[in-house]
Order: structure tokens, then C-alpha cells, then sequence
């Protein structure tokens, strides 16, 4: 393992620690408001000259996309060896029978955006584009991996990173004779590039991986500019962000902060991370002391942590000191699918776009 492993990646470890409360909604659940699927470009909208005074909670949903390959049946330099990211050189003879899973389903998203879609035998629970729908799960109780269903479907590469377990499943698939690369599992806006390169380098498709790169890149500045141009500018306009990761089953309730991922995330919105300023470093259990230091005009969560939670209701519930501040009074709760929101993939521009018109345009949504 690295010897440093991000924030990300230990929370990952948290989620697969509590496997079942990160799978579907279970009974006792509040269920969100229906969620807004047709979203339009931020470009296209006017927006709101008071972002602090909006109010109501938006549920987004960028749907079951159907990703575009950036170009077709790409020729594969193989065999190849690679060095990954846990410092193992990895040697991969063929490609044509891949597993491509991670928390988020990034990973299979970036392989069939590579135009290797047809090699995927199989899919995580986070996999949800439409191409792979159909595809085996070879995950149960949420984002646990089974051994059993992964070999059942004779794989010749694996692309995985640390955000799955357990990792005896790994080990077992490797004694199996399968080779397995391990990418890297940060997840933030400024290592799409390298993540893109990883994958793409482990099935001989690297120049490939470079366009598709610049194609994620190119996408994400355009929205980018638009945000620039139509979020506030100054310091004291901008909506004071947090987010919030929740499993209510288990008890898990923590805030990111600073080197989490989603503090890239906030700020590339054009809100303001409270996390700086509040030195909240990482991802730390939520409090009452952590809330009202941040003072947040909005809070960013995954949809089924929110549900989990009992809606904005149990929220502020457990957390009383929410109700007084901004975004509790005015319950400005902006959600977003699991497998969307932090996976740092080839959606991103579809990503930021959809947070940016929910602080700033919301009745565009409506």
C-alpha cells in the first residue's frame, strides 16, 4: 500500500466498512424530492443576484448517460508492463476480458470512453451508463466485492483502486493468475489527467488516454469559464459551501474539508470551501462546534446520505446547531447521486455544471 493515503481513500475505507448502509435506500428512510434530470446549461440560464437569499433543496440526477468513446476500436499496444499505483510492476498480456471497478464507477466509465466498452465483462453497482447496464455485478451488499463472481467471469485484467474490499478479494483474484492494476484513489478535479493515463497505459491504449485527457480537460475549462463569468466575484457574495458525507444507519456523519476532493469540487463552483477558514483538514466527524464555525450558506451531499439521515428534518434533528445557520433556516441542500458526485471522471463538466445552476440558477430546475 502507499505510504500515504489520502483523505479520499480513507473514506472510502469508512463507506466500505458499512457496506450495506452505502447500497440502496433501506426501509425508514426519507425519501428526497424527485430529482431534476433535465438540466440545463449554465450558459443558458440567468442567474440569481442574490445566491445567499435562495432557499429549498434540489435533487440532481445527470441520469444513465450514454458515454461518447473518443474514437472506435483504438489499437492496443499489449503486452505492456506497468508500475502501479502501489508501486507494483503489473504485466498485461491481453485486454479483451476486463473489470474495470472502483466506488464511483469511474473507472468503467474512462475504459469504454477509451473505446474498449466491449472488453467490460462485468460491472460494479456504481456502473450505471447505459452500455453497461446489463453487465454482471460483481459486488453485493452495496460495494463489497466477491471473489467468486469476479473469476465465474474468466477476466484476463482487472483495473481497480483501494476503494472497494475486502481487499482478500484482490489477493484471492491475483493467486487466481489475473493480473490487477491498481490505480490511484484519489478523486479530485486536478488528477482526472493521471487517472485517465493510468487506465489507459494498463490496456495499451496510451495515446488514446492523452486525447481523451485533453477532451475531459477541454470540457471542464469551458464550464469553468462559464462559472467565472456568471458566480459572484467577490468574497463576501460567494455561497459558503460544505459537504457533508452521511450513512445514518451506521452513525457515520462527517464534514470534508481541506485535500478531501470535494473542497476542489466546491470551489471550482465558484462557492467559497469554508474549510480554510474554519482549518477543518480532511474528513473529520461532523459537530455541533465544526457547523457553527463554518456558518455554510449551502450543503452538498450524496442523495442517499441525506436519506439516510431521515431527510433535512433528521438532519437538523441531530444536529440542532444546523437550524442556525443559512443553509439549515433556509434548508439549501444540494444533492447528487453517489456515483456522480465525487467521481472525478469524464462527467465532471456535467458535474459542475449541474451544482453551478443549483446555486445559482434554481428555477431553471423547477
Amino acid at each position: 500500500m502507499p505510504r500515504r493515503r489520502p483523505f479520499i481513500v480513507a473514506l472510502l475505507c469508512v463507506c466500505t466498512a458499512f457496506a450495506s448502509a452505502c447500497g440502496p435506500a433501506q426501509s425508514g428512510e426519507t425519501k428526497s424530492p424527485e430529482a431534476v434530470t433535465s438540466i440545463p446549461r449554465l450558459s443558458d440560464v440567468d442567474v440569481s443576484g442574490a445566491a445567499k437569499d435562495l432557499s429549498g433543496e434540489i435533487n440532481l440526477d445527470l441520469g444513465a448517460d450514454e458515454p461518447t468513446p473518443i474514437v472506435e476500436d483504438p489499437a492496443q499496444s499489449l503486452p505492456v508492463t506497468v508500475k502501479d499505483s502501489q508501486g507494483s510492476r503489473v504485466t498485461v498480456k491481453t485486454a479483451e476480458r476486463v473489470l474495470a471497478l472502483d466506488q464511483y464507477g469511474t473507472l468503467a466509465q474512462i475504459t469504454y470512453e477509451l473505446g474498449l466498452g466491449d472488453a467490460l465483462v462485468g460491472r460494479d453497482l456504481s456502473t450505471q451508463f447505459t452500455q453497461a447496464k446489463d453487465l454482471p455485478l460483481v459486488t453485493h451488499n452495496g460495494h463489497e466485492l466477491n471473489g467468486e463472481a469476479i473469476l465465474d467471469l474468466s477476466p484476463d485484467l482487472i483495473i481497480t483502486d483501494t476503494s472497494l474490499g475486502p481487499w482478500d478479494v484482490i489477493e484471492q483474484v491475483r493467486d487466481a493468475g489475473v493480473p490487477v492494476v491498481v490505480v490511484d484513489s484519489a478523486r479530485n478535479l486536478d488528477n482526472i489527467a493521471d487517472l485517465v493515463g493510468q487506465v489507459a497505459s494498463a490496456l495499451g491504449v496510451t495515446d488514446t488516454g492523452t486525447a481523451l485527457a485533453k477532451r475531459t480537460a477541454d470540457e471542464v475549462a469551458a464550464v469553468r469559464a462559464v462559472i467565472d463569468e456568471k458566480a459572484p466575484s467577490s468574497v463576501q457574495d460567494k455561497l459558503r459551501t460544505v459537504f457533508l458525507y452521511v450513512r445514518g444507519q451506521s452513525g457515520v456523519y462527517y464534514m470534508f474539508g481541506q485535500d478531501s476532493g470535494a473542497d476542489s469540487l466546491i470551489s471550482a463552483t465558484g462557492a467559497y470551501d469554508v474549510s480554510e477558514e474554519i482549518g477543518w483538514k480532511g474528513m473529520k466527524p461532523l459537530n455541533d462546534e465544526g457547523l457553527v464555525a463554518a456558518q455554510p450558506d449551502a450543503i452538498i451531499m450524496m442523495t442517499k446520505g441525506l436519506e439516510s439521515a431521515g431527510g433535512v428534518d433528521g438532519l437538523l434533528e441531530r444536529y440542532p446547531s444546523l437550524a442556525n445557520t443559512p443553509a439549515g433556516s433556509n434548508r439549501r441542500f444540494i444533492t447528487m447521486p453517489d456515483s456522480q458526485i465525487l467521481s472525478f471522471g469524464p462527467r465532471s463538466a456535467d458535474v459542475l455544471n449541474a451544482l453551478a445552476v443549483a446555486m445559482y440558477a434554481p428555477e431553471s430546475l423547477r
